[in-house]
């Protein structure tokens, strides 16, 4: 395992962060493993070396959080462990003050996540998303004050406009408010729009990078066209995020790339973002062992200069969507 600083503050983390999205309760989505399931999971990325895991309250409705705090006591040292969880989302089935940014959520929030993964502090608090409907005054004063009660270690952001992310970064400079050290944004081969604004944001403000489906949700893991698999057939949002007609040409140059290096194509679609400016850990999200230690496979793999511009040559631009616009439900 390789590891590195989050951006530019002093936290040490692996350079694969585990998603814990995949592990909870099937009743949330079919696809996610329950508590016994998930268990080989957890013991193998110790066994590799991974330290940093991420999860969230909304993850199967809280139960990824149980399991996460279970099994990382149960395999790990918390000392060494980087745990890292989010905030934004409805918890309470649209009753008030069960979700967004305000302060009243955000520290009910971070206590319940506090119990549910048995931590008296969490490393990594994230803004899942931004809260239109919240002054982001009011959400950085609530972070501040989980800081200095000693609840939460550094503070994160999630999938958002760079214009927004400096506006925070600018007003918590101003009042000397705790300094967000990571932004986990949408990124990988078949969405890259992030290198417009996001991705030199970051670099300059000092934010370390860990991109969420770095795999495209699996696409650029398979061959071209195919077999539907149970999340395939199942996950509505695979077919909004990526739905653009240049798509399959950059499946098709990622698969060529890996058949030409003996490799698979979640190798070489990992180590392309693992060699991006500001990339710290890529959240990895896998259901199947062999998936897991592909991608700590992918952390030696070097890609040539001509390699990497056959992975980028197919790209065009891409329409920023929806989900950067934050939605409580």
């Amino acid at each position: 395992m390789q590891y590195t600083r989050l951006g530019s503050s002093g936290l040490t983390v692996s350079r694969l962060c585990l998603g814990c999205m995949s592990y909870g309760d099937p009743a949330w989505r079919p696809w996610v493993l329950d508590e016994a399931a998930s268990r080989p999971f957890f013991r193998r990325a110790i066994e590799l070396g991974i330290t940093f895991f991420d999860t969230a309250d909304m993850y199967s409705l809280g139960r990824s959080e149980e399991v996460t705090g279970r099994l990382l006591k149960e395999y790990g040292r918390l000392e060494e462990i980087v745990i890292a969880t989010k905030v934004f989302f409805d918890m309470g089935g649209g009753a008030p003050n069960r979700g967004g940014l305000s302060r009243k959520h955000v520290v009910q929030a971070c206590d319940a996540s506090l119990r549910r993964l048995g931590v008296e502090t969490i490393d990594l608090y994230q803004l899942h998303r931004f809260d239109p409907e919240t002054p982001i005054e009011e959400t950085l004063e609530a972070l501040e004050l989980l800081v200095r009660q000693g609840k939460v270690r550094y503070i994160g952001a999630s999938t958002t406009y760079a214009w927004k992310l400096m506006k925070a970064l600018a007003i918590g400079a101003a009042e000397r408010f705790p300094r967000f050290v990571s932004m986990q944004n949408h990124y990988n081969l078949l969405y890259r729009e992030e290198e417009r604004e996001m991705i030199p944001l970051c670099l300059d403000q000092g934010l370390g990078l860990m991109p969420w489906s770095p795999l495209a949700r699996g696409i650029l893991a398979r061959p071209p066209a195919p077999a539907a698999t149970a999340r395939s057939s199942s996950d509505q949002l695979t077919p909004q995020l990526y739905d653009h007609p240049g798509d399959q040409a950059i499946v098709a140059a990622n698969a060529a790339v890996a058949a030409a290096r003996g490799v698979s194509p979640a190798e070489t679609a990992l180590a392309w973002l693992l060699g991006r400016p500001g990339v710290t850990s890529p959240i990895v999200g896998v259901t199947k062992l062999d998936q897991l230690e592909a991608a700590a496979r992918a952390l030696t793999l070097v890609l040539s200069p001509a390699e990497t511009a056959a992975l980028e040559a197919p790209y065009s631009p891409r329409p920023i969507r929806g989900w950067y616009e934050g939605r409580r439900s």
